[in-house]
C-alpha cells in the first residue's frame, strides 16, 4: 500500500497530520481507564485515506457559488472487534474533529472516518466488495502500526455481482418506500416527531440501497451526513437531491438528521408541516434517482453476465 502524499498540498498534508493525531488522542482517551484485559491491549493498527484525496480529482471550492468540497475520508483498523463500536469509542473523536473544522478553524477540510478491524477489511476482500477493493488499490496509509499488508482481492465474478446487486435492491428499496409510506399516515395522525423519524429512516435506507448496490458496502451508521457524502461521490445526481441556496433548506435538512434521536427522545424537536411536506418531497425525488443509479447499475452488470 502506498505511503506518499507527495499529490497532496502542504497545507493537506498538514492537516491529515492533525486529523491523524487527533484520532489517537481521542482514541487514547476513551481507552485510558480499561480495566479489561482486551481494551488495554486494544490498538489501531492502520489509518488509510481513501476517497479522492487519495486518488487525486478532489474539489476545494468551499466558498464558490456551488460550495462544494471534498472530504477528508478515513479507515481506521483496530485489533478488536468491540473497538468498533461508534459510541463508545469514536463519538468524542468526530465531535472533536467537527469542532475543529467549525469553531476553533484548525481544520478547513471535513473528516469522514470508518472504523473496522483488519479481518472484516479482509473479509471484504475475499468476497470482492468493490468498497474494499478500491480502497486496497487507492489508498494510502497515513499510519501503520507495522507492514502486515492487506489481503489480494478476490472480485466477484459478473453473475455474482449481479445476484448481490440484485438481492440489496430487492431488500433496500421497498424498505424505504414502506417508512416514507408510514411517515405520510403519520403525518395526518397527528403525529410530527414520528413522521420525521419514519422520513430519516426512509432516507437512510434509500441511501444504504445505493451505497450496497454500487459497492457492496456501507458504513454502520445512523449519520445522514455522512450517509450523504459516501452516495454522492457514486453519482452526481444526489448531490441536487437537497438544494442549498437557502439557510431555510439547509436547516430543515438538518432537521431531518436530528430526527433519528431527537425525533424519539427529546420533548423540545419541533418540526412544522410545512418541513415536513418539503423533506417529504425531497425524499421522493431521492427516491427516484436512487431508483435510476440502481438500475443503471444493475442494468450493466446484466450486459457483463450475459457477456
Amino acid at each position: 500500500m502506498r505511503t506518499d502524499l507527495e499529490h497532496l498540498p502542504p497545507a493537506k498534508q498538514r492537516e491529515l497530520e492533525r486529523v491523524v493525531q487527533i484520532l489517537f488522542e481521542e482514541f487514547g482517551e476513551a481507552t485510558a481507564l480499561a480495566t479489561q484485559d482486551w481494551k488495554k491491549k486494544g490498538r489501531i493498527l492502520k489509518v488509510i485515506l481513501y476517497g479522492s484525496y487519495a486518488r487525486g480529482g478532489w474539489v476545494d471550492e468551499p466558498h464558490t457559488a456551488k460550495g462544494y468540497q471534498s472530504d477528508f475520508d478515513l479507515l481506521i483498523i483496530v485489533n478488536d472487534k468491540r473497538l468498533v463500536d461508534r459510541v463508545e469509542y469514536w463519538a468524542k473523536a468526530e465531535e472533536r474533529l467537527i469542532r475543529e473544522l467549525s469553531i476553533t478553524k484548525t481544520l478547513r477540510t471535513p473528516v469522514n472516518f470508518i472504523v473496522h478491524t483488519l479481518q472484516e477489511v479482509n473479509d471484504g476482500l475475499a468476497h470482492g466488495r468493490y468498497f474494499f477493493t478500491d480502497l486496497a488499490r487507492d489508498g494510502i496509509a497515513l499510519y501503520q502500526c507495522d507492514d502486515t499488508e492487506l489481503h489480494s482481492p478476490k472480485p466477484k465474478t459478473a453473475t455474482q455481482a449481479l445476484a448481490m446487486a440484485r438481492e440489496y435492491f430487492e431488500e433496500w428499496y421497498p424498505s424505504a418506500a414502506r417508512f416514507k409510506q408510514a411517515s405520510e399516515f403519520l403525518v395526518t395522525q397527528g403525529g410530527p416527531r414520528e413522521a420525521a423519524f419514519n422520513l430519516h429512516q426512509a432516507t437512510e435506507r434509500l441511501y444504504h440501497c445505493v451505497l450496497l448496490v454500487c459497492t457492496f458496502y456501507t458504513p454502520h451508521v445512523h449519520n445522514l451526513g455522512f450517509l450523504r457524502t459516501q452516495a454522492e461521490r457514486i453519482d452526481r445526481r444526489l448531490v441536487y437531491v437537497w438544494p442549498q441556496d437557502s439557510r431555510r433548506e439547509r436547516a430543515t435538512f438538518e432537521k431531518l438528521k436530528d430526527a433519528y434521536v431527537k425525533a424519539r427522545y427529546s420533548r423540545h424537536y419541533r418540526i412544522s408541516e410545512e418541513q415536513l411536506a418539503w423533506l417529504g418531497e425531497q425524499v421522493e425525488e431521492l427516491g427516484r434517482v436512487v431508483h435510476a443509479v440502481c438500475s443503471e447499475r444493475i442494468q450493466a452488470l446484466e450486459q457483463s453476465a450475459a457477456a
